[in-house]
């Protein structure tokens, strides 16, 4: 994660983001650096607008945020429903012996 991070950081530097910047970065930072991995996020954020990716990515939470809340509804209101049917049987049960 943290190699992505460099990598936003510069960004938000306005800095370029190559192999230098971000392993200078990630030393600065006292990261022990994998030059294979380096390469393989600068090369995979060649040609990626990062500020479109930004908000894009912002975006997703905020509906997974909304969606938590009814499912958490329904969840609850299924237990109830269990609890119920569970007390009626127990009741029933009651009548007959």
């Amino acid at each position: 994660m943290e190699y992505v991070y460099s990598a936003m950081l510069l960004h938000a530097a306005k800095k370029k983001i190559d192999e230098k910047s971000v392993t200078d970065v990630l030393k600065a930072a006292g990261i022990d650096v994998d030059s294979g991995r380096v390469k393989a996020l600068v090369a995979s954020l060649k040609d990626i607008d990062i500020e479109e990716a930004i908000k894009s990515a912002s975006v997703m939470p905020a509906a997974q945020v909304q969606a938590a809340p009814a499912q958490a509804a329904k969840a609850e209101k299924k237990e109830e429903e269990g609890k119920t049917e569970e007390e009626a049987a127990a009741g029933l049960g009651a009548l007959f012996g």
